[in-house]
């Protein structure tokens, strides 16, 4: 069994250390990257969607101008132990919208509805949601009630309405973790461990898996309109 509970301020470091650990060890899905783990930059991703998290948590202390939420799914009988989280960012012109930025559960605690759980719990909060997501994981999010609206670059944009919301959400720079002295270390050190040239294919090998996903987000929306 679990329990829901919703923070308002940054949580304690030992959630904090699990969501962590929950994104490194499914980065794959999380990032809209979808680094694959036999590609060399995989732990470049690791760190940078992991940062990109920790800035989020860090913003529920209200000091970034961002607007965030978080749920955590618990263990019923050990509350201190995670078995999932999502987190989502409020519409700023629009208390009845937000973005889900992220959604997870630990392997070990699938199929029980926890997903199910927060989405609904995010749902009530804030009735229009809207998400990106690979087309792998839209069969899903649609048996949640929520609709296909366009391809979005490797992933598919749904939203509870089946339209954008045009509302106005505030997102970290994305780029900028990127350019932080931390990753250019772990670049470094990872173009020593494999060499220029291996590399070089890492970035070739990320980049074809982009565009096949977002062949297959076009060709997934197109079908979609097409039986629609």
């Amino acid at each position: 069994m679990f329990i829901l509970s919703r923070l308002d301020s940054v949580p304690p470091e030992s959630f904090q250390n699990q969501i962590r650990q929950l994104v490194i060890d499914h980065v794959s899905e999380l990032s809209s990257v979808a680094i694959t783990s036999d590609n060399p930059l995989y732990p470049l991703y690791q760190y940078g969607v992991g940062l990109e998290v920790h800035r989020y948590l860090q913003a529920l202390n209200g000091m970034q101008g961002l607007a965030v939420e978080l749920l955590l799914a618990l263990d019923a009988d050990a509350p201190d132990q995670l078995q999932g989280f999502a987190l989502s960012l409020p519409a700023q012109d629009d208390d009845q919208t937000c973005a889900l930025a992220f959604l997870a559960v630990a392997p070990q605690y699938r199929r029980q509805g926890i997903a199910r759980a927060m989405l609904a719990d995010v749902r009530a909060r804030h009735p229009r949601v809207e998400l990106d997501s690979f087309v792998s994981q839209v069969p899903w999010f649609e048996a949640m009630g929520l609709q296909v609206v366009a391809a979005k670059g490797p992933q598919v944009l749904l939203s509870s309405t089946g339209q954008p919301s045009g509302a106005l959400i505030g997102r970290l720079d994305i780029a900028s973790i990127y350019q932080t002295v931390e990753v250019r270390q772990i670049h470094a050190y990872l173009l020593k461990q494999h060499g220029e040239e291996a590399m070089i294919e890492a970035e070739k090998q990320r980049d074809r898996r982009l565009d096949q996903l977002a062949w297959q987000a076009e060709d997934f929306v197109r079908q979609r309109r097409t039986v629609h």
